[in-house]
């Protein structure tokens, strides 16, 4: 036992846990530990608004898989969080929120800045700790860290702010980490056996790749298979695209080849997937999934299992592990694929064929209303671009390594099939939560883990609007990022269902404040780039990101698109 303050219990479990940075507003609820992070080695990265420094926290958790750590004053600076935690909670990223509370012997009397806030998080967290006893500081945050890891989710330390001060003696707890098992032998035998037996198996490579760093285990198993690839929703850093079995992903705005294919399969392998709704739901007029495939499925979270679609085998276990469970299992097996692994190959590649050269031709929306908003473009004054043919612009022009994030919206959706990574923890949305506001201080976080890799946000207008400020914090505080901006003037993708659904009666659904979003970042010390001409789109992202890299230069690049509209989700 070592005699120290409770302050100082707090901030060396943070240490022991591996914390060097964390992100929040400076609070007199935490002022005590506070003082002692930079001696600590932990570096306190102040930002505009809460929400923003959750974000980061989640984009810094999902790129390095180490804690995310949040901390702000009490009542205000803490309620601000709840909508970035949700984000997190459903990204299954380990962040850690730090929750100073009113001190203890003036909770209950409404005093300044009170509030519960432990229900605020109750939904959206693995676990919740209070401290209600100094001596417990050190016990009960590394509870919190130890859970945060083991169950792959947000956790919340609550503190009244009077339980920082005194005297105590302690024992820093080691961190506890696992080893996570493939699953149970019975299940990897008779998944084995369906995959052996198959004619025609696909692989969902999912989240749990990512987070397991299990990309290497999932592309030997699937050569083996000789089966497609496809991604599952929002995760297309799960499986690498230069590789010739990757088709894309699956879902909303997804990759028709993906589609075509995955409708073949007799078993689909989900591997560290939930196989949400938003990743299966028909797109492009087809109802794609596979009605009578056998499903296996592979999830670290046994919540998971079975949750979305019934399955034939649920596997509790790591992706990683599990693929390399069933690779032993077929290696010394004659599939029933393995006859017709060059014709499967072939299709394979047929269908990615026609899906790129439909990407190239597809230059803008055909629907009614988008050919009439491009008609509309083409009598303003101004420039306008079409959102997919900019999308395919800067895609060709995306860097090596490059870590993106994307906000809710219209164009972002459609971004959905351009999006391609060679490697894991590369790609960052809001997943089933789908708030706005979460492309830029996201992608800052995944920045302030990840200084070497090149960082790109995209928002449209409206949800940039939400969290543009964090410019200030990326200028202030070094940490250099590209923000791209889809400035087409409306919430496009509420307006498409006015579109769809209501006759194109529009209420509330116009940004025609003739804003300059370039010269708003250029307002707070960042570089603003204006762009109206699709041969400048690619140049545009490939100096902002020299400028980023060799120079630590935040840029924004507004470009300036018409208002027509992809698909909804629902039709």
């Amino acid at each position: 036992m070592t005699r120290m303050t409770p302050s100082e219990a707090f901030v060396e479990t943070m240490v022991a846990n591996g914390v060097d940075t964390t992100f929040g507003i400076m609070g007199s609820a935490f002022m005590d530990a506070m003082d002692i992070f930079a001696p600590a080695g932990i570096r306190l990265v102040p930002v505009v608004h809460e929400q923003g420094a959750a974000h980061m926290a989640d984009g810094y958790a999902r790129v390095s898989g180490r804690h995310g750590v949040v901390i702000g004053q009490n009542g205000p600076g803490i309620s601000n969080c709840v909508t970035a935690i949700a984000a997190a909670f459903w990204a299954h990223s380990p962040v850690v929120i730090v929750t100073p509370q009113t001190g203890s012997m003036g909770i209950g009397l409404g005093g300044f800045q009170e509030a519960n806030q432990l229900p605020m998080f109750e939904e959206f967290t693995k676990y919740q700790a209070h401290i209600d006893n100094e001596n417990r500081m050190a016990e009960l945050t590394a509870r919190a860290f130890d859970r945060a890891i083991l169950q792959m989710g947000p956790t919340q330390i609550n503190i009244p702010r009077d339980r920082f001060y005194g005297d105590i003696d302690v024992e820093i707890p080691t961190p506890i980490r696992v080893e996570r098992g493939a699953g149970g032998q019975k299940a990897l035998d008779e998944a084995a056996g369906l995959l052996a037996n198959a004619e025609f198996p696909v692989m969902v490579s999912g989240g749990g790749v990512v987070m397991g760093d299990a990309m290497d285990e999932a592309v030997a198993l699937a050569e083996r298979l000789g089966c497609p690839v496809v991604n599952s929703y929002l995760h297309n850093d799960s499986f690498p695209a230069s590789h010739p079995q990757w088709t894309g992903p699956l879902g909303y705005q997804g990759s028709k080849a993906a589609m075509k294919l995955v409708n073949k399969a007799d078993v689909v392998l989900a591997l560290g997937t939930r196989l949400g709704p938003f990743g299966t739901l028909p797109q492009h007029d087809m109802d794609y999934w596979p009605k009578d495939a056998k499903i296996i499925q592979v999830d670290a979270d046994d919540q998971m299992l079975g949750l979305v679609k019934p399955v034939q085998v649920a596997i509790h276990g790591d992706a990683g592990a599990a693929a390399t469970a069933l690779l032993e299992r077929l290696n010394d097996r004659t599939l029933a694929c393995d006859a017709t692994k060059d014709e499967r190959a072939a299709t394979t590649q047929a269908e990615k064929d026609v899906w790129e050269t439909e990407l190239d031709e597809w230059i803008h929306e055909k629907d009614d209303y988008s050919l009439e908003a491009i008609e509309e473009a083409n009598n303003e004054q101004g420039n306008w671009l079409h959102p997919r043919q900019v999308l395919r612009e800067l895609e060709k022009a995306m860097p090596a390594r490059a870590m993106v994030s994307t906000d809710i919206g219209n164009i972002n959706s459609v971004a959905n099939s351009y999006l391609r990574f060679e490697e894991p923890r590369s790609f960052f949305a809001p997943m089933s939560w789908g708030n706005c506001g979460y492309a830029l201080p996201t992608i800052m976080g995944a920045k302030a883990a990840a200084p070497d890799r090149p960082a790109i946000s995209y928002a449209g207008d409206g949800a940039w609007a939400m969290s543009m400020s964090e410019l200030m914090t990326a200028v202030r505080h070094d940490i250099p990022v590209t923000a791209v901006v889809f400035h087409n003037r409306h919430w496009g993708a509420e307006k498409k269902n006015q579109v769809d659904f209501y006759g194109c009666r529009f209420v509330a659904g116009e940004l025609e404040g003739g804003e300059n979003y370039a010269e708003i970042a250029e307002a707070m010390g960042a570089e603003g780039v204006r762009v109206d001409d699709i041969n400048e789109v690619g140049p545009a992202l490939k100096a902002a990101v020299d400028a980023q890299m060799n120079e630590g230069k935040t840029t924004v690049i507004e470009i300036m698109c018409t208002k027509e509209l992809g698909d909804p989700f629902r039709k």
